[in-house]
């Protein structure tokens, strides 16, 4: 099978499961952003990270292209009943970690900019490509074009990259970068 198909040339692509839409719909461009939030996480896996946290970043890289397929295919279709579910536990799966993760860290007691050793930097890429997805998603979701599920684990995954961020950075020995701000000039 030829990676390309010329199909798109015009500015269409297909969905998964039939039928054509512009290659800027929003919801292709829901899609394309939970694509791009996979792939950072891939990045921030080629970064050295300690085994358990790499193993669920790739947990969380195949529910994201679950996540993807949900978006890219069209309900009631054939095609829809051959692509899984998202599942609640995911995000109650997330919670936990979230919860275990903070009772490792240090108190968070200011803002703090991205940064620290090159996994956590990546991660904080993928916090806000996933924020950027979950507002593209919201779009959707009051045209009634998404499932509300979608929105809320995109959410959860956002908060968890920046507690995983942190973790990275503390099991590094390395401090969160703190934000500083400027006094205002008189």
């Amino acid at each position: 099978m030829k990676i390309y198909t010329k199909t798109g040339d015009a500015g269409e692509t297909g969905l998964f499961g039939g039928g054509r839409i512009a290659k800027d719909d929003a919801l292709v461009d829901a899609y394309g952003e939970v694509d791009e939030l996979n792939a950072t996480l891939g990045l921030a896996r080629t970064f050295p990270l300690p085994a358990d946290l790499d193993h669920f970043l790739q947990r969380l890289q195949d529910q994201l292209f679950t996540v993807g397929a949900v978006l890219a295919t069209p309900p009631h279709t054939k095609a829809a009943a051959h692509i899984p579910e998202l599942k609640p536990e995911w995000v109650e799966e997330m919670e936990r970690h979230i919860d275990r993760y903070e009772e490792e860290l240090p108190k968070m007691t200011h803002f703090i900019l991205p940064g620290g050793a090159p996994a956590a930097a990546a991660l904080h890429l993928s916090r806000t490509v996933c924020r950027r997805a979950e507002r593209r998603v919201v779009t959707l979701l009051r045209e009634d074009k998404a499932p509300p599920a979608v929105a809320m684990y995109l959410n959860r995954l956002s908060d968890l990259l920046f507690v995983v961020a942190r973790l990275v950075n503390f099991r590094a020995g390395l401090p969160d970068v703190k934000w500083i701000p400027e006094k205002p000039s008189k």
